[in-house]
């Protein structure tokens, strides 16, 4: 118990399960009002009903849920067609939405603050039409590639910076280079407007505490302290532990509810000297910080990396490294905990980690191959020095805080689409024999192509987001925006390095490896054949039969087979097709392989297949195979499938295994997951996320999953309530375990 606590309050473990109690309470009220959340909810609320309007949005899976706005909040236009464009007209209408946000304290939390609002939702047109570029766009569209146009936040901030400023010292820094730069007039006034909002909504929420202590005596002193401690950080940095913990739930919470922007980063090293300053001064227990770190992550699901390399290559696990891992335990909610795996990393945290998802199994923490994506960002030219620097920061990517620029996990390129427009380029050819050899030649041209078009739409961003909806809050807290009134989509950093995603791998290689095998070696279909079943869809029984047939072809994931070779083969290609030149203006592009959810709305505008996949059907799930790849499923040769397709360069390419529940928490079995976590890292693997889960219970809850309101899977870089997925999501987990476990 905190010194200053006081004898009738609750203990922090009944604050905890009441805590959790209310989580689970509003996360069944997000299910009844918006329907499916195929996304990282990131812990949003819904604001009281008397405070809120619904409308139907498309979410970034391509499914429609229903949003929460606040009734009190219309932003004010600043274009012709009813929209707000630019940084001054964006930070204003930010700020007056701030400005109105409602009070949210639970009493029971020792930190004040939720999010109500998405200001995106309020974007009525997201992209200007000013800056026109339907052609671009149609290129894209011609692939089916995710373009970067409109793409926002996927970088990290610095949040130390942020720690030793305060929301004082931050606008003082506006203010003086405001003087030096008076043709950026618009920028400072976006982030005046911006800061000025946060701080009357810290206000508000001190005055709230006072308010609310006066009418519950059992809270009252926690109430007190959370006011006193919220009347400090309007203005000044945070001094204790608490206090570091509330100035970061703030700025999540504004940074969350501006464009879903905001990680934690490396929370175990930010919060190091706010721990060992308050326990020498005998003001702070292990308990208390295990309490204030809950609460943090009770109201955002907090993408932190734990342990790994300091910049000296020191590993840097300690005490705060276990207590937020301790925090996790406890809560046992959706959370997107990574922790490091490397030669250096203490394997004392290794250890408690897989004892903790094995134990909890909720799928969290995640486990990061710290080692080979710090080399692996070296192999683009990079010091290993900075390298070190890079931080886990969202469902499967990294970034340097504050110094970076990178739309992480925005661009897509769906190799399953290339593989269906050079396969019908072929097919429409009459000047050339079906091969192939071929067939490979004309998917390296457009796969080039692809890559081409995604490099103009990166330098399309790069000159025009800046003036359509710039990174406000992320520009609070980056090295360079404010010193050179630039946003950070627009020179503000030092860094630009562009992530490129290959999607549909599994996909693309087991139907090379289907034609080569069926088509070439033993010559069961002809080329014209296979294209006429395509165009059907497999249709009749002799269709249904010939898609059996190229099914079962030696697949990726199987072992040695045409599939695992076609798998590298083309994991190299997309990789070395992404590094051979950057974009028209200059700018690096870094590949990985991932798909984020995307899978079954990527594949909705695909055409069968020659792995066997129907028209219209999903496609597969980032650097995996696809379930069924081997009868046994066995999770060895997952991993090594996944760890041979890495492309290397210092992004993470996941490995996502859904592992039998007949696993238990003994000591063998932690050393036999520990191992094979370790094992994927020193083959190269760069990211491991575990589900351990029942198939009985999934199918049961996938029929009712009211059944079951507080089942939590990992999705894929993201971990959230199995009732909060749509159907056609909640199917592909249950697909994805039912053939790997």
């Amino acid at each position: 118990m905190s010194p200053t606590a006081t004898l009738t309050q609750p203990s922090y473990a009944k604050r905890l399960a009441a805590l959790r109690r209310s989580k689970m309470q509003q996360t069944l009220e997000k299910q009844r009002i918006r329907g499916a959340m195929d996304f990282d909810d990131h812990a949003v609320i819904l604001p009281p009903e008397e405070l809120r309007e619904t409308v139907q949005t498309l979410g970034g899976s391509g499914v429609y849920f229903t949003d929460v706005l606040l009734k009190s909040f219309q932003p004010t236009p600043n274009h012709p067609n009813g929209a707000f464009y630019g940084p001054c007209s964006t930070g204003e209408n930010f700020r007056r939405l701030l400005e109105v946000h409602p009070v949210c304290i639970d009493p029971m939390s020792s930190l004040a603050g939720a999010y109500v609002a998405n200001f995106m939702s309020y974007r009525k047109v997201p992209w200007n039409p000013d800056y026109e570029c339907t052609e671009l766009l149609a290129e894209h569209a011609k692939y089916q590639t995710i373009p970067a146009i409109g793409g926002v936040q996927h970088m990290c901030q610095d949040m130390e910076m942020g720690l030793k400023l305060g929301w004082g010292g931050i606008l003082d820094k506006i203010k003086h280079y405001r003087a030096i730069n008076p043709q950026s007039e618009d920028f400072y006034a976006g982030l005046d407007h911006v800061v000025l909002g946060i701080q009357n909504l810290i206000r508000r929420h001190a005055e709230g505490a006072r308010l609310m202590a006066a009418e519950n005596e059992e809270m009252k002193q926690n109430l007190l302290e959370m006011a006193e401690i919220n009347e400090h950080l309007v203005s000044n940095p945070p001094r204790t532990f608490r206090e570091a913990c509330q100035w970061s739930l703030w700025y999540q919470s504004v940074a969350r509810m501006y464009n879903s922007s905001g990680s934690l980063g490396r929370l175990d090293m930010i919060l190091l000297p706010y721990y060992e300053a308050d326990i020498k001064a005998g003001r702070l227990t292990d308990e208390e910080a295990i309490f204030h770190i809950a609460c943090h992550l009770v109201r955002d699901t907090a993408y932190i990396q734990l342990g790994g390399p300091d910049l000296a290559g020191q590993d840097a696990t300690n005490a705060v490294s276990f207590l937020v891992l301790e925090a996790a335990h406890r809560l046992k909610i959706p959370a997107n905990i990574g922790v490091c795996v490397g030669k250096d990393v203490d394997p004392r945290l290794i250890r408690r980690a897989v004892e903790i998802l094995m134990e909890d199994r909720i799928g969290v923490p995640k486990f990061l191959g710290v080692d080979n994506t710090v080399a692996g960002f070296a192999a683009n030219g990079f010091t290993m020095k900075l390298a070190r620097e890079r931080v886990y920061a969202g469902c499967h990517w990294l970034a340097i805080p504050g110094r970076e620029y990178a739309l992480m996990d925005i661009v897509k390129v769906n190799l399953a689409k290339i593989f269906e427009v050079a396969l019908k380029d072929m097919l429409a050819d009459s000047t050339v024999e079906p091969r192939t050899g071929e067939l490979w030649k004309r998917y390296r041209l457009h796969l080039r192509s692809a890559i081409d078009t995604v490099g103009r739409g990166y330098d399309f961003q790069y000159e025009h987001n800046h003036k359509v909806f710039p990174e406000l809050v992320l520009d609070l807290l980056c090295q360079g925006t404010i010193e050179k009134g630039l946003d950070a989509s627009n020179g503000g950093v030092e860094f630009y390095t562009f992530g490129v995603d290959g999607a549909a791998l599994a996909t693309a290689a087991d139907s090379f490896a289907a034609v080569e095998q069926r088509l070439e070696s033993q010559q069961r279909l002809t080329w014209k054949e296979l294209g006429a079943y395509l165009e059907s869809n497999w249709a009749g029984t002799k269709g249904e039969q010939a898609r059996i047939m190229m099914k079962n072809s030696p697949r990726f994931g199987s072992g040695n087979s045409l599939g695992d070779e076609w798998a590298v083969r083309i994991s190299r290609a997309f990789s070395d097709t992404v590094k051979e030149k950057p974009t028209p203006r200059g700018f690096m592009m870094i590949p990985g392989l991932f798909s984020w959810v995307l899978n079954l709305s990527m594949g909705k505008n695909i055409g069968a297949t020659p792995n066997g996949r129907h028209t219209g059907d999903g496609i597969s799930h980032g650097a995996n195979p696809d379930p069924g790849f081997r009868k046994d499923g066995a999770p060895t040769a997952l991993a090594v499938a996944v760890a041979a397709v890495q492309p290397g360069y210092g992004n993470a390419s996941p490995l996502q295994i859904d592992l039998d529940p007949s696993f238990s928490h003994s000591v063998d079995d932690v050393e036999k997951v520990s191992a094979l976590i370790k094992g994927h890292c020193e083959m190269g693997g760069t990211q491991v996320n575990i589900n351990i889960l029942s198939r009985e219970q999934v199918l049961e809850a996938h029929k009712d999953p009211s059944k079951f309101p507080d089942l939590i899977v990992r999705v894929t870089g993201f971990s959230a309530y199995f009732a909060s997925l749509s159907p056609e999501m909640r199917q592909f987990v249950v697909d994805r375990i039912l053939c790997e476990n």
